[in-house]
């Protein structure tokens, strides 16, 4: 019976393993737009998106990363607000305010919104979160668990403009180093 109960675990713990590896390659795959955000060349009004998308690798089976792409009124681009680790291991900054495709693929893996906010008054949240992005404590820093990472950003955002009205989902793995 003990035997059995081993090689069931043993038979349990590979085929676990086997699943951590999901064929894929960064480098190949996909970052093109998913084509959810508006387009600004026709889309006049403000445009603020919080979108969240499976974590890459085995992570993706239990957490997602996250991020915030903005658009103010007559804007013809949008401003997309990261953290992403990497980063920091070639000197960089983690946290990354640039102007950018807002709903790339991540890395293979099609984001969806968490958050959505346009219109009127908009462009005064999207003030409000590019302030508080600007005065995140965590630029340089990046532990995957428990944080700070792209969801500790994406929380630290919604802590700051609480008019965002943005509650990240269990799967935010982060989420929680700010409270």
């Amino acid at each position: 019976m003990k035997t059995l109960k081993l090689l069931l675990a043993f038979v349990l713990i590979a085929l676990i393993l086997s699943n951590c590896s999901n064929g894929k390659d960064w480098r190949t795959a996909s970052r093109k737009s998913a084509g959810i955000a508006p387009d600004p060349s026709i889309t006049n009004e403000a445009v603020l998106h919080v979108y969240g998308a499976n974590a890459w690798g085995w992570r993706g089976l239990f957490a997602i990363h996250t991020w915030i792409a903005a658009k103010q009124t007559g804007e013809a681009s949008y401003t997309v607000y990261d953290v992403v680790g990497w980063r920091g291991h070639h000197g960089q900054p983690v946290l990354r305010i640039t102007q950018d495709v807002p709903d790339r693929y991540w890395y293979g893996e099609k984001p969806r919104i968490l958050k959505e906010h346009r219109g009127i008054g908009v462009d005064e949240l999207i003030y409000a979160v590019d302030n508080a992005a600007h005065a995140y404590p965590w630029k340089t820093t990046y532990k995957a668990f428990p944080g700070p990472n792209s969801n500790t950003f994406t929380a630290w955002i919604a802590k700051q403009v609480p008019e965002l009205e943005l509650d990240l989902p269990f799967s935010a793995i982060g989420r929680g180093y700010v409270e």
